[in-house]
């Protein structure tokens, strides 16, 4: 069993899906960032359990070869959309998503499979394989 797998299991046994891992550099501290998420919402005393579970674990193999601050949080109401469950997870929200032609897309996701999502514009329906999308992140209407 990996890294990101002991933590997957770790994190789902207190209750919360593992949404994403991604590491930093800032100065001279290298982050690993844990983003949590729940159906019911993440607060902070979750966040410490599970910074508290899973510290052990990276002390043990530790995922950067040396010293490192570990930050457990919610992935936020503006998140990046990488997986094909991130999509999922977010259908009803508001989405922009970038595509290789770079073209731009913004408004609601009505859908999404294994295969594309659809996104309800102010032009109309577009879809979107995941093969052409660059990037792409939920946004809150102010």
């Amino acid at each position: 069993m990996n890294l990101e797998e002991s933590i997957k299991l770790t994190v789902e046994s207190l209750g919360v899906e593992l949404y994403d891992i991604t590491t930093a550099r800032e100065h001279s501290d290298t982050i690993y960032r844990v983003s949590i998420t729940s159906k019911d919402g993440v607060n902070l005393d979750k966040c410490a359990e599970v910074s508290r579970m899973i510290s052990p674990i990276l002390d043990l193999d530790e995922p950067l070869g040396g010293n490192y601050k570990l930050e457990v949080s919610s992935p936020g109401i503006e998140r990046k959309l990488k997986s094909t469950n991130h999509f999922i997870a977010s259908i009803g929200e508001n989405v922009k998503v970038k595509d290789i032609a770079t073209e731009v897309y913004k408004g609601k996701l009505t859908s999404a499979d294994k295969e594309k999502i659809t996104i309800e514009t102010e032009f109309g329906e577009e879809t979107i394989e995941y093969g052409s999308i660059l990037s792409a992140s939920t946004y809150f209407e102010w």
